[in-house]
């Protein structure tokens, strides 16, 4: 006996992926589905758990900076099946690279606004009556700081 998939309507689709109907009916459009979008008797399309599986990975993908066209030589790899792993492994470990210094810069812009905070706090604490020039964290900042970032460390 045949295994009987349950559908999905776009609506449904777009409610469990978070992405709007048009964002779905753009991913057709530009590939980057495994398998051809479904479509029912009546023309409206139809989805399979595997689709939004797949939507997924694109999401969470796009979601790290991958650019369009890298996504679909993605899911034209894995839509050609076996025999091409060196060339996704190739493909996952750019864009790895990509991801890893994305997040020292943000580690870098989130060390620069906890120093931003620390030094507002002090004006608050200090009724902003200091004439204060806030720039960027110096290492003679960071020891004036010191007993203030000791104090927030042991908060934690």
């Amino acid at each position: 006996m045949a295994e009987i998939t349950p559908s999905l309507s776009i609506g449904q689709v777009a409610e469990r992926t978070g992405l709007s109907v048009h964002a779905l009916r753009f991913y057709e459009r530009e590939g980057l589905f495994i398998d051809p979008v479904r479509r029912d008797a009546g023309g409206r399309r139809v989805y399979r758990e595997d689709d939004v599986d797949w939507l997924t990975v694109c999401i969470i993908l796009r979601a790290s900076g991958m650019p369009l066209p890298v996504l679909r030589r993605y899911t034209d790899l894995v839509r050609a099946g076996a025999g091409n792993a060196e060339e996704r492994l190739t493909l996952m470990r750019e864009h790895q690279a990509l991801v890893a210094t994305q997040i020292d810069r943000l580690t870098e812009s989130l060390d620069l606004i906890k120093f931003k905070v620390g030094v507002y706090e002090d004006l608050v604490d200090e009724g902003d009556t200091a004439a204060h020039q806030c720039h960027a964290p110096s290492p003679a900042a960071d020891e004036e700081r010191a007993p203030v970032l000791r104090h927030e460390a042991t908060v934690d």
